[in-house]
């Protein structure tokens, strides 16, 4: 299993940037999705999910409005924008691939993009 982030970098407050996730090794179609964040000291939080089909979205309170999440599962790729950007957007921005199997939660994890949001 293999996931790719990209499209990290540095913005100023206010812009935006748009997070691409490339799935192989897994068949892209049948496993929800994630974007979590990870910022300095802080622990791993939830940005956005999607199902599998792409028709259960849940957002994170802090990004709801500004942040949209995506897939194409003809292209395996899973996508965030990232619209008006605040500096405590600023971490580390990891996929996830995940199915429920009999109640065990069964994951993969990409390496990380880092994003960086300036006053």
């Amino acid at each position: 299993v293999q996931l790719v982030e990209s499209g990290g970098g540095l913005v100023q407050a206010g812009g935006s940037l748009r997070l691409s996730c490339a799935a192989s090794g897994i068949t892209f179609r049948i496993n929800d999705m994630g974007w979590y964040r990870q910022a300095p000291g802080k622990q791993r939080e939830l940005v956005a999910e999607i199902s599998s089909g792409g028709d259960i979205i849940n957002y994170a309170d802090s990004v709801k409005g500004r942040f949209t999440i995506s897939r194409d599962n003809a292209k395996n790729t899973m996508y965030l924008q990232m619209n008006s950007l605040k500096p405590e957007d600023t971490a580390v921005y990891y996929c996830h691939a995940y199915k429920i199997v009999l109640g065990v939660h069964i994951g993969s994890w990409g390496q990380g993009t880092q994003v960086t949001v300036s006053s």
